[in-house]
């Protein structure tokens, strides 16, 4: 299994591994930690937007409007990109339209690839067994960054990918100078995630907006074991992680 880091959106079409592989899409702060929250919440399905214009076309065909532009709600969402809030919600049966800065910006940039999933801390054991299903399939592990810029927390999940995939048993082979950074990154901060991220520019962002919450819980892992996957336009649970 060859395994490529992309450290921003803006790099993906540059990357190395172009054919017949599995993307994760990765936005620890907040994005995928807050998909995973609302299927836990039980949410049926996601449809990751990448700008705001489609939102009341979704509601009126039913949709529960959830966004959030540079860390806060807008105006007239039921939901923002809380994976707290999310958890304390009933959404048993609802389908979300969902945008966020950057999260679902990764997603779609990434449609394309053979398999996309989702993943955070929250759900890195469940996800790393799905991948250890096929050992064969190239994998890239696409971070969202912020605003095309590299992130700490990103990169970091990156690495504790990679070192799940070992702990797997899969034959890897690093195939990239930040797949490389990412492994060398996690090994540096694994003891102690949460001290460790609390140089990162976007926790100190979020600090900023009182959601220390959801940096917790985004930086705790294993509090999910549902893989989301991105099929025909929209997230929904994949089969294989029930």
């Amino acid at each position: 299994m060859r395994i490529e880091v992309v450290l921003s959106p803006t790099l993906y079409d540059g990357r190395n591994i172009q054919l017949h592989h599995t993307t994760v899409a990765v936005d620890v702060l907040r994005a995928t930690s807050a998909i995973c929250a609302a299927f836990c919440a039980g949410a049926d399905e996601i449809v990751p937007l990448d700008s705001l214009e489609p939102l009341p076309e979704y509601r009126e065909r039913g949709y529960t409007l959830a966004a959030e532009r540079n860390g806060e709600k807008i105006s007239g969402a039921l939901c923002g990109n809380s994976p707290t809030e999310y958890l304390s919600m009933d959404l048993r049966g609802q389908r979300l339209a969902y945008s966020t800065t950057n999260g679902t910006v990764s997603i779609l940039r990434a449609a394309s690839s053979e398999r996309l999933y989702i993943g955070t801390f929250a759900n890195i054991s469940a996800l790393s067994k799905m991948l250890a299903l096929d050992k064969r399939e190239d994998l890239v592990v696409l971070c969202s960054g912020w605003k095309g810029d590299p992130s700490i927390e990103d990169t970091l999940f990156a690495g504790a990918l990679i070192e799940k995939m070992f702990q797997q048993g899969c034959d890897i082979h690093l195939i990239n100078d930040a797949a490389i950074m990412a492994e060398s990154l996690w090994r540096e901060a694994k003891n102690d995630l949460y001290n460790y991220c609390l140089k990162a520019t976007h926790v100190k962002r979020l600090q900023r907006l009182n959601y220390e919450n959801d940096i917790r819980w985004a930086l705790t892992l294993d509090t999910c074991q549902i893989v989301p996957q991105y099929i025909n336009g929209k997230l929904v649970i994949c089969a294989s992680a029930d």
